[in-house]
């Protein structure tokens, strides 16, 4: 695995190389996107970006945990967590490089 990680500017940079906008127009395209993205997860809609996956919100119920070092039991409350599933078509291209990687 590379240590190598996918970054906003890199998708600012991918958009100036294959669309065309100038790097202001390419980052600000991408803030555009990604904000839009966070809002209607904030507002509890469902993100589906067809051939990658979908991103939604769940609610988790309240919960006792437990202090894994000093088993002392701790209340958990109830909170919103992300969630994506990815697409079969993402699956089925990660497994392959997967495949490919091992070699």
């Amino acid at each position: 695995m590379t240590d190598k990680t996918l970054t906003r500017m890199d998708l600012s940079e991918a958009v100036f190389r294959n669309v065309g906008l100038s790097r202001n127009e390419s980052a600000a395209l991408v803030g555009q996107i990604l904000q839009h993205v966070s809002d209607a997860l904030v507002n509890g809609q469902q993100v589906k970006v067809s051939g990658f996956g979908t991103f939604s919100t769940r609610d988790k119920s309240a919960r006792v945990g437990r202090n894994p070092k000093t088993g002392e039991e701790a209340p958990i409350p109830p909170r919103r967590v992300l969630t994506f599933r990815p697409s079969h078509l993402m699956k089925d291209r990660v497994a392959v490089g997967n495949a490919t990687r091992k070699r």
